[in-house]
């Protein structure tokens, strides 16, 4: 039987209200401006502790540091006694419910564990500028309490990893693939200068992160009272406090602008993880992720994002300025989109049977592309992938071979969708 459990809510504001700190908040958190608000939040009483000590005001919330708790185990051991397989490094692969979790995508809400995902906290007073001068964001143009997609590239505008990033009061947290935090982190680092007022910190171990994804996640934050976040520009996050711990919720999800994502020190994830699924969530697994980021056409580093193809080519025109300064990979794509150079783009791609990625994409014999992706569907009879295709060749219902006899129909897929070239009219 769900409870109502009162809490209080706590959001940044503006400068001209009082300046309220709470020396129980760390030095990273100290300066933010709290204002209290009371909001309520469901909860199934058999999933926590006693309602009272669940929920704590701020100033009696204990010290954060982004340390692991002394039992760093809980969600894990939630979701493996509710029958998840979890791998050895302990990424949940599955509940078991892939089907009934991508269908939950398109007409439900779904709820993924991406704490495997890297998350790099980016600190400093040079931070912003930082970050504009190494990413294709336009940071200086961005307040505290918004977020944008940036992209990593090399010199030459080939594409490293999209991050998901928030600006906070003192720092920025980005969200990049699991496999590129290390090198990521590595490359930023190396651009530190000596006069540089920069730090990287890696806090992936140190916090947790979910999103909510599908039609229903507008209608599950209106009920957990969160419900000024829905509508809201994709990036805008708020805080809270949870038993005590800080928690921040963000609009967008890593593969959409819908959706929501929750970032927490993993002494909370457990209550957060069975919270969401009191408001009738379903749990999805990375192997279901997987598929739905296929599905929704988002490109993932190792895959679509190599050093074979450039940031305009994988279509991520939404995390790209146009009109800021000097940044690495400036020239090239200022140059691409000058002289009309980009040569092949991301495609989705409708498959007759199942075909492996690193397959030649091929119209009238002739290669015109590479297979980069490919999932199967919730039947049999449904294939899909992610390829690039040369411009001149197919285009959005064009029919392409992939491999030796693999008949496929090019698609316009969700992520790319949503991108937004410049006209041909506006210059660089």
């Amino acid at each position: 039987m769900a409870a109502t459990v009162g809490c209080m809510r706590y959001m940044l504001v503006g400068a001209t209200a009082p300046l309220r700190r709470s020396t129980s908040l760390p030095s990273s958190f100290s300066s933010w401006r709290w204002k209290p608000n009371p909001i309520s939040f469901p909860i199934q009483n058999h999933a926590f502790r006693s309602p009272e000590k669940f929920f704590t005001p701020l100033a009696a919330a204990s010290p954060f540091d982004l340390s692991p708790p002394p039992i760093d185990l809980d969600l894990l051991d939630t979701v493996t006694e509710a029958g998840a397989k979890v791998s050895e490094a302990g990424i949940i692969e599955t509940f078991d419910n892939d089907d009934e979790a991508l269908d939950a995508v398109d007409n439900g809400v779904v709820v993924v564990d991406l704490s495997h995902f890297g998350r790099i906290r980016v600190s400093g007073d040079d931070r912003i500028q930082f970050l504009h001068n190494q990413s294709t964001a336009n940071f200086e143009c961005l307040q505290e309490g918004q977020g944008c997609d940036t992209v990593f590239v090399t010199p030459t505008a080939r594409t490293i990893d999209v991050a998901y990033a928030w600006i906070m009061k003192n720092a920025v947290t980005l969200v990049v693939s699991p496999v590129t935090c290390g090198s990521i982190i590595e490359m930023l680092t190396k651009y530190i200068f000596f006069a540089d007022k920069v730090e990287i910190q890696d806090i992936t171990k140190k916090t947790s992160f979910f999103v909510l994804v599908g039609p229903k996640s507008h209608q599950v934050m209106e009920d957990l009272n969160l419900g000024d976040l829905v509508g809201k520009p994709y990036g805008t996050h708020q805080h809270f406090m949870v038993n005590g711990m800080p928690i921040t919720v963000g609009v967008g999800n890593v593969i959409s602008e819908d959706g929501f994502s929750f970032m927490m020190s993993p002494a909370i994830a457990g209550s957060v993880w069975k919270a969401l699924l009191s408001q009738g969530a379903i749990p999805m697994g990375s192997n279901a992720w997987e598929k739905l980021r296929i599905f929704q056409g988002r490109p993932a580093p190792g895959k679509e994002l190599t050093n074979e193809f450039n940031v305009l080519e994988a279509g991520l025109w939404n995390s790209i300025s146009l009109n800021k300064g000097c940044y690495k990979g400036q020239e090239t794509i200022s140059r691409l989109i000058t002289y009309d150079g980009v040569k092949q783009r991301l495609w989705g791609i409708s498959l007759s049977g199942p075909a492996e990625p690193g397959s030649p994409i091929t119209v009238d014999g002739k290669k015109v592309g590479k297979l980069t992706s490919y999932a199967c569907g919730r039947t049999e009879s449904e294939h899909f992938g992610l390829g690039y295709i040369k411009r001149q060749a197919a285009s959005n219902g064009n029919t392409v071979t992939v491999g030796d006899n693999i008949a496929g129909t090019v698609v316009e897929v969700p992520f790319l969708a949503w991108q937004s070239p410049p006209s041909k009219s506006s210059g660089p």
